[in-house]
């Protein structure tokens, strides 16, 4: 492990699948899911205290809402909108018919606001191609893509005109030309191919450099692939199975990274130096900063 950097883990209970972190600079607070248990956690970066909400369905990723303390979440079929104070949901928008076999997996606002979320077949040892990515926004839902396996890896560099994404089953994060101003995705390529490196691609973020960090899930490690697609850091984790990193605290310089426990199609291997599986990671000293990620900016009307 790069002695420069450090790793430790949060205060929080181990997750059975966590995955999907996301910073709320406005809170000064971290958000993630736990999708097996059907439950968000949030901590907070200057008491520590961390809640918990359970909702009624697997939570496979969340943003965060215009309002203040409210967060937007990709829940089984549908989206709602979750109060975190009262604990409340509200349902906002269903993307898919219920009692498929499909559940919405990964997601992530694009610069404009929009939610970008996928769905993929629950069962993944079915091998079955049934995921659709949607564009969801204040001018309607849109199919961007479909025949995925697991959809994950999303994420946004706005400075390129970029959209990432990976559908882990392939080994293969994809990269579009993205238009922030109709949300269309276009050019799609190979940006990276994981079948020379250990691990698949999951969940995913970009810097403040426009590279893409992968969450290599089996790999024990973190790569940071710059837009060119090369790797030119591979950061070792304690941990066989990260799912998603993002970038927080009040300088947007720790990396959080959620991982998988007892979730998931086969066990996780015993963690390194005491490390639990499913535990929620923090790295420091990086010497990397992220970007803040976009609010959802609301449905059309």
């Amino acid at each position: 492990m790069d002695p420069t950097i450090e790793v430790t883990a949060v205060d929080a209970p181990v997750a059975t699948l966590g995955e999907c972190p996301v910073w709320s600079a406005s809170e000064r607070a971290l958000y993630w899911v736990d999708i097996d248990e059907r439950t968000i956690h949030r901590h907070d970066w200057d008491t520590g205290a961390h809640e918990r909400h359970v909702l009624g369905g697997r939570p496979g990723s969340i943003v965060k809402s215009q309002r203040d303390a409210n967060l937007v979440v990709a829940v089984e079929h549908e989206l709602v909108e979750l109060d975190w104070a009262t604990g409340e949901t509200s349902k906002l928008l269903q993307l898919e018919a219920p009692n498929t076999g499909n559940r919405l997996n990964d997601g992530r606002c694009d610069p404009f606001g929009r939610f970008v979320v996928g769905s993929m077949f629950a069962d993944t040892t079915a091998g079955k191609t049934t995921g659709v990515l949607y564009r969801v926004g204040l001018h309607g839902t849109a199919r961007l893509r479909s025949g995925i396996g697991v959809t994950n890896g999303l994420a946004f560099d706005l400075e390129r005109g970029l959209m990432y994404f990976a559908d882990t089953p392939t080994d293969r994060v994809l990269v579009f030309d993205y238009d922030v101003e109709s949300g269309e995705a276009t050019n799609e390529q190979v940006f990276f191919d994981y079948a020379e490196v250990p691990g698949k691609p999951d969940g995913a973020c970009v810097d403040a450099d426009g590279c893409y960090w992968s969450a290599s899930v089996y790999g024990w490690a973190l790569l940071r692939i710059t837009p060119d697609g090369r790797i030119d850091r591979r950061v070792e984790l304690p941990l066989q199975k990260p799912s998603m990193p993002c970038f927080g605290g009040p300088d947007l310089n720790v990396l959080f990274v959620t991982t998988i426990g007892s979730g998931g199609n086969t066990p996780s291997e015993p963690g390194r130096d005491g490390f639990v599986p499913g535990t929620t990671l923090r790295i420091d000293g990086l010497g990397v900063t992220g970007v803040d990620e976009p609010a959802f900016s609301g449905l059309a009307t």
